[in-house]
C-alpha cells in the first residue's frame, strides 16, 4: 500500500500562536508525503483557519466544545481576547477535548480500516498520548516555541526551581540545563511565579507535559541551525527522537483574520519615505500590551532617540484591547506631533508584520519574543530589542541575547519600571552599525541566510527543515511495521 493513503490527525491547542504553525506544519507534511491530514479543533478555530486552507487533502474536523460548560463566556475557544484569570479556565476545558478526539479517530479507523499513522498533539495535550495508544498509533507532540524556550517551559513546570529561592532576583539552575544557565524569578509570568504544585495552573501543566514527554517523538518549530545547543539540551531533556521542522511562517503571504489599523500600501509608503535601516518597528504580538505608565515611558523614549519608528498600538494592560484607544495613554498631543514630524507611525489594533520586518527601512524590532516574531524577525535579518511579557517569551529573549548575540533586553514583564531614557539608549546602541548594534545586524543576517537554506529558499533542494520532515516520516513507517512504503 503506498504511502499516500496514510492519514495524520493533528490537534493544535486553542490559541492563535500554535493555530498558524499547525496549519503551517500540514502543509509542509501534506506536500512532501500526500497523506491525508485532518486537523481537528473546535468550531471556532476552526473557521479561523478555513480561508487558509486550500489544500483539498487537508481537513478541518469541528470539535464540539461549549465554553459555557467550563465557566468560560459564550463563544470562548482561544486565549485571544480573554483575560489571564479566565485562560486557566481554558486550558482546563480544552481537555474535555479527548472524548470527541477518540470518536474522530474512532471514525476515521473504521473508515480506513486502519488507525492513523499517528496523531500530532500540541505538547499541551498530553491526554493524545492515550487516544493514540488505545489505537494502536502513535502520539508526536508538537512544539510551536523553540528548543531553548521549550526546554526551559518544560522544565520549570515539571520541577518548580524558583521555589527554592525567595527573593525577585535570586538565581537558580534549571534542570536538563547546564551550571551556566541560571534564571531568577523575574524570568517568570506571575502564575507560574506562584505555582507550588497544588494550584489549578499546576494540576493542568504539570500533568499535560509530564503525558507529552511520553510521545513516540517530538517535533519543534525551529532548525538545527540556529538552535544547536537548544536541540541539543532538548533532545537530552526528552530522551526521545527530536525533529527540527520550522513551523513559522517565513513567507510573505501571511494569513490573518485580523484587521489592519492601517491599509498595508499605506504603511509601505510611510516606510519607503524613510532611508533603508533607519525605522525601530514596535509590536507586542496579537495578544499582549503594556501598562499605561510603560506606555508613556516607551512613547517618550522613542521621540528622544530621533529615529523613524512604526509602532502597533493597543489599549494598555487592564483595558479591553478590542477597545478604543484613548489620548491620555500617551504623552500629549504625541500622536499629533509623530503625525506632523513623520517621525513615528501609530498602527492601532495590527499591521501586516511580516511586509515591515522585510522593508529596507526597517532595522530593529520592539518585541516581546513570542517564537512567531522571533522567526519571522530573523528570518528577515532583523535584530530585537527584547521585552518579554508572558509564556515562554522571557526564556527566548534569554536566548537570543546569550546564545545568538541578536538582541539587547529592554526590560520583562508588565510591572517593570521601565524609564524613557534607557529607551532612548538601548534604541541608539541597536541602531548604531558602528558598535553592538552592527555585530547584532551581522549575526542577524547569518542566521537569516541559515533559515533560507533549511526551508529551501535559497534555491537548495532539500534544506534541514524538508529533510526532517522525511526522516519523522521514515521513523513512524519503520516503526509501523510496514503500513506504508518508504518515502521515494
Amino acid at each position: 500500500m503506498g504511502f499516500d493513503k496514510d492519514h495524520i490527525v493533528m490537534l493544535p491547542f486553542l490559541a492563535q500562536g500554535h493555530l498558524i504553525p499547525f496549519l503551517a506544519l500540514a502543509k509542509q507534511i501534506q506536500h512532501r508525503t500526500g497523506f491525508t491530514i485532518t486537523i481537528a479543533t473546535t468550531a471556532l478555530n476552526a473557521h479561523y483557519l478555513r480561508p487558509a486552507q486550500p489544500n483539498t487533502n487537508i481537513h478541518l474536523a469541528e470539535l464540539p466544545f461549549r465554553s459555557e460548560d467550563y465557566g468560560l463566556p459564550p463563544n470562548t475557544e482561544n486565549t485571544e481576547n480573554i483575560p489571564l484569570n479566565v485562560v486557566g479556565n481554558l486550558f482546563t476545558a480544552s481537555q474535555h477535548l479527548e472524548a470527541p478526539t477518540r470518536r474522530l479517530v474512532s471514525d476515521i479507523t473504521e473508515k480506513e480500516g486502519k488507525p492513523p499513522l499517528c496523531l500530532i498533539s500540541d505538547v499541551f495535550f498530553g491526554w493524545a498520548v492515550n487516544v493514540a495508544k488505545s489505537f494502536g498509533t502513535v502520539n508526536v507532540a508538537f512544539t510551536t516555541g523553540g528548543a531553548y524556550g521549550t526546554a526551559a517551559y518544560v522544565s520549570i513546570w515539571q520541577h518548580l526551581p524558583h521555589r527554592s529561592v525567595s527573593s525577585e532576583d535570586a538565581e537558580f539552575h534549571l534542570p536538563g540545563f547546564p551550571e551556566r544557565c541560571r534564571l531568577t524569578p523575574s524570568h517568570l509570568h506571575p502564575f507560574l511565579r506562584a505555582a507550588d504544585g497544588t494550584d489549578s495552573w499546576s494540576r493542568y501543566f504539570q500533568p499535560q507535559i509530564s503525558l507529552s514527554m511520553k510521545s513516540f517523538g517530538c517535533i519543534c518549530n525551529t532548525i538545527e541551525e540556529i538552535e544547536p545547543f537548544g536541540l541539543e539540551v532538548l533532545r537530552n531533556y526528552l530522551k526521545v527522537p527530536v525533529w527540527s521542522v520550522l513551523a513559522s511562517n517565513i513567507s510573505s503571504q501571511k494569513y490573518s483574520g485580523k484587521k489592519s489599523g492601517i491599509s498595508a500600501e499605506k504603511c509601505i509608503e510611510w516606510l519607503d519615505s524613510h532611508a533603508s535601516d533607519s525605522v525601530v518597528y514596535i509590536s507586542f504580538g496579537s495578544q499582549n500590551t503594556i501598562s499605561a505608565y510603560q506606555m508613556i515611558e516607551l512613547a517618550k523614549g522613542l521621540e528622544k532617540s530621533g529615529k523613524p519608528f512604526v509602532w502597533v498600538i493597543r489599549p494598555p494592560v487592564g483595558h479591553d484591547l478590542k477597545g478604543e484607544f484613548r489620548p491620555e495613554w500617551l504623552p500629549e498631543r504625541f500622536e499629533e506631533r509623530m503625525r506632523e514630524t513623520k517621525q513615528g507611525l501609530l498602527v492601532h489594533n495590527w499591521a501586516s508584520q511580516l511586509e515591515i520586518l522585510s522593508h529596507e527601512a526597517t532595522r530593529a524590532f520592539v518585541s516581546h519574543c513570542g517564537w512567531n516574531s522571533v522567526v519571522e524577525s530573523l528570518s528577515r535579518g532583523v535584530p530585537i530589542i527584547g521585552w518579554p511579557l508572558a509564556a515562554e517569551q522571557a526564556y527566548n529573549s534569554k536566548m537570543l541575547v546569550e546564545e545568538m548575540g541578536v538582541s539587547v533586553e529592554l526590560t520583562r514583564g508588565v510591572k517593570s519600571n521601565v524609564e524613557a531614557e534607557e529607551v532612548r539608549r538601548v534604541i541608539e546602541l541597536v541602531v548604531d552599525d558602528s558598535g553592538e548594534g552592527g555585530e547584532m545586524r551581522r549575526r542577524a543576517g547569518e542566521i537569516m541566510e541559515k533559515i533560507r537554506g533549511a526551508v529551501g529558499e535559497d534555491g537548495e533542494a532539500k534544506g534541514s527543515s524538508l529533510k526532517a520532515i522525511d526522516d519523522f516520516v521514515s521513523e513512524l513507517h519503520s516503526q509501523g511495521e510496514g503500513r506504508g512504503s518508504k518515502i521515494q
